[in-house]
């Protein structure tokens, strides 16, 4: 499997995110990951307050492991942020930001600007403060790293994510994004997969149902929508009446990790072969759409 790093001048030690792919796509589906990046940097750090605990609550951590995993066992081309959720939230749009973060926010360039809906909780595409920690930054942020980032980094990716769609499309008629994410416990009886899709706007119905029913034969709880149902990612490139549908799917950290949902756990591997599973009836079913609706437009 080959693998492409995007490059950023931005001060992070590693590419923004990477794509991995077989040549010429084995399955209609694509695995995305925006959230799992670990790609600090020193500067970063030190801007922040209090790394370590903001690190834990903004990665859905470790969930690029299962993700290449599943990626090595079906072919599925594989994208993959390593700039961090804390750099930049790739399921953000670019101007759902809270202004008063940046210095020179009386600049031209954010003239009549409004604070994004998730900015005003904290969580815009530049995250400010968490829930129960407060603040995640020591200071202002200048306009123009903010530009930086999303020029850097944002479009890129979201360029990247709508190419490799286009190409899987064309190649089977019809694609799939999955837009991998982790989520903490929900508590006692609470579901361990979430599967999101806009409350049914990102996908057809035999998406979340074939989903939801291939999770449950392999003896976990899923829900579906609640309560995660998918965001900007899906918005921006779901196109269902066209057969590029997008579904985003939350694992439950304690399926994979360890008692202190830092490292990697025992049930890693059996979570990853659960989703390697998913993906191959997903993609079956994708596959047999897109035949059907070549030979109709025949």
């Amino acid at each position: 499997m080959s693998e492409h790093a995007f490059q950023f001048s931005g001060n992070i030690p590693a590419p923004p995110f990477t794509l991995s792919q077989s040549g010429v796509s084995q399955v209609p589906i694509l695995i995305a990951v925006p959230h799992a990046g670990r790609a600090y940097g020193a500067d970063l750090l030190a801007r922040m307050r209090q790394p370590d605990l903001a690190r834990l609550k903004l990665e859905d951590r470790l969930v690029d492991r299962i993700a290449q995993i599943v990626a090595a066992n079906t072919g599925a081309p594989l994208l993959v942020a390593h700039a961090p959720r804390a750099l930049l939230d790739l399921n953000r749009a670019p101007d759902d930001m809270d202004w008063s973060m940046l210095s020179g926010a009386h600049d031209k360039r954010l003239a009549h600007r409004r604070e994004g809906p998730r900015a005003r909780s904290g969580l815009g595409i530049i995250p400010r403060r968490l829930p129960s920690s407060g603040e995640i930054w020591r200071g202002q942020l200048p306009v123009e790293e903010y530009e930086a980032r999303i020029e850097g980094v944002h479009r890129p990716y979201h360029d990247a994510l709508a190419a490799q769609l286009a190409a899987i499309r064309r190649r089977w008629g019809a694609a799939l994004l999955l837009d991998l994410h982790s989520m903490p416990p929900l508590g006692p009886g609470g579901a361990q997969f979430v599967v999101g899709d806009r409350f049914g706007s990102s996908c057809g119905s035999f998406v979340p149902a074939l989903a939801l029913s291939t999770l449950s034969r392999a003896g976990y709880t899923a829900g579906h929508n609640r309560p995660y149902a998918g965001g900007y990612v899906l918005d921006r490139h779901a196109a269902p009446s066209r057969e590029v549908h997008a579904m985003q799917l939350e694992i439950c950290r304690s399926l994979y990790l360890d008692e202190a949902l830092d490292g990697p756990g025992p049930g890693l591997e059996e979570t990853a072969n659960a989703v390697t599973q998913l993906v191959r009836t997903l993609a079956a079913e994708v596959a047999a759409r897109g035949t059907a609706g070549a030979i109709a437009a025949e």
